[in-house]
């Protein structure tokens, strides 16, 4: 491949660096702003602030019910997790080993809650589950949840599932494997990697879940994100410091789980995974 070395290459190449650079500086400026502010105990026309404490977390803490906040948040993500795990991979499976009638529109509906903006179908789902009475309660939140999540499954899961040799399965079958003994000691160690991605990449998305979230979260059923939402925008006057302190919360919580799925997940196997069959 022969590199185009021109100048309106090279110009193209350092107007895209710059674009990149201001952006990166834009967003950890952002970021250093919050967390400074977090930790301020004033800071007004000055480019540090005056002094620095504590006490704001303290307060978040106490103000806006974290701890709650948080366990709700805990227990969406876990239920969510499980879930998508067990109904995602069992329609991957079934999808990537039959064909039968129908099977491309099938795909597409798995596919929808990915391509189209969640508020598109959030506001129906929300009047479906008001309806149903699930709306502010924690299983409303996480049906909600289950609608993205679990084509998100699906989607990463096939291309896994694909690469095993059926003829595995099938040798199994013949030395007297059940089905449970067929997917706990043959399927699941060869799954292992593809079910960790999957579900690691869930959970990051789930935390950081807005949308859907909101509509069918009541008072006790906030996530953090909710909760941050409300503790900006919701009548009163409060401390920007704690509003700040809460807000650096959720960016550390969302960030350890992100370097934990990464760490365990490669992006570029699941890709690499998903050409296998086409190559063969």
């Amino acid at each position: 491949m022969i590199r185009d070395t021109g100048l309106g290459s090279r110009l193209w190449r350092m107007a895209v660096w710059a674009v990149t650079l201001l952006f990166c500086l834009n967003l950890l400026a952002m970021i250093a702003a919050v967390v400074l502010n977090s930790f301020a105990t004033r800071w007004l026309g000055t480019w540090l602030p005056l002094g620095f404490t504590t006490r704001w977390y303290g307060s978040a803490w106490d103000e806006f019910q974290l701890g709650e906040v948080l366990v709700v948040t805990l227990q969406v993500v876990f239920l969510v997790v499980v879930l998508s795990g067990l109904l995602g991979v069992t329609a991957a499976y079934a999808l990537a080993r039959r064909d039968f009638p129908g099977k491309r529109l099938v795909m597409l509906v798995f596919l929808l809650p990915l391509l189209v903006p969640p508020i598109t179908y959030g506001i129906p789902l929300a009047t479906v589950l008001y309806q149903a009475g699930l709306a502010g309660t924690l299983w409303g939140v996480v049906l909600a949840n289950l609608v993205p999540s679990v084509p998100f499954v699906v989607l990463v899961m096939i291309p896994f599932i694909e690469q095993i040799d059926p003829r595995i399965e099938a040798a199994a079958r013949v030395f007297g494997a059940g089905t449970r003994q067929l997917f706990l000691r043959v399927l699941l160690p060869l799954l292992l990697p593809g079910i960790l991605a999957a579900l690691l990449l869930v959970l990051v998305r789930t935390i950081a879940m807005f949308e859907l979230t909101f509509l069918v979260a009541g008072p006790t059923s906030q996530t953090l994100v909710v909760a941050l939402y409300y503790a900006v925008f919701a009548a009163g006057v409060r401390a920007g410091q704690s509003i700040d302190a809460m807000a650096v919360v959720y960016m550390a919580l969302t960030l350890v789980w992100l370097v934990i799925a990464l760490r365990v997940v490669n992006p570029t196997q699941i890709v690499a995974r998903a050409k296998q069959p086409a190559a063969h």
